[in-house]
C-alpha cells in the first residue's frame, strides 16, 4: 500500500501554520511551511524515541501516524524540489539555446553582408 493511500484511509492530517491540511494539500503550501511540518513531526518523533531512566515503562516506539505522516512530508519535499530543480535547468537550456539561436542569426547576417550586389539580386529572384 502507498504512503498516500495509508494516509487517505487513516484520514491523515497535519497540523500547519496555515491550519490542518490533508496529504493532498501539501503540495500547495510552500516549501517553508513544508519545512515546518517535517520538523515538528521530527521533534514529535526524537520525543517519543526518548528514554526515561527513572520511569519504568515500555518501550513502545513512536506512534505510526507521526512515522507516516514525516514520510509524507519528506516525500513531498523531495519531489518538490526535484521539479524546481528540473524547471531551473530547463529555463537555463531554453536561455541557452536562444542564445546560440541570436548568434547563428548574427551570423547568417554577417554572412550576407559579404556577397556582392550581384549574388544578393540574384537571391532574390529566386524567391
Amino acid at each position: 500500500m502507498s504512503l498516500f493511500e495509508k494516509a487517505s484511509r487513516m484520514k491523515l492530517r497535519f497540523d500547519s501554520s496555515v491550519g490542518m491540511i490533508n496529504a493532498e494539500d501539501l503540495w500547495d503550501v510552500p516549501l517553508g511551511t513544508l519545512d515546518e511540518i517535517a520538523k515538528s513531526a521530527n521533534r514529535s518523533l526524537k520525543r517519543d524515541e526518548e528514554e526515561s531512566f527513572v520511569v519504568r515503562k515500555p518501550k513502545s516506539g513512536p506512534d505510526q501516524m507521526f512515522v507516516l505522516g514525516f514520510e509524507i512530508v519528506k516525500y513531498v519535499i523531495k519531489v518538490r524540489l526535484d521539479e524546481a530543480e528540473a524547471a531551473l535547468h530547463t529555463k537555463e537550456l531554453q536561455e541557452k539555446k536562444q542564445k546560440i539561436m541570436a548568434l547563428i542569426a548574427k551570423k547568417e547576417d554577417a554572412a550576407f553582408e559579404t556577397v556582392g550586389i550581384e549574388e544578393l539580386r540574384a537571391m532574390l529572384e529566386e524567391l
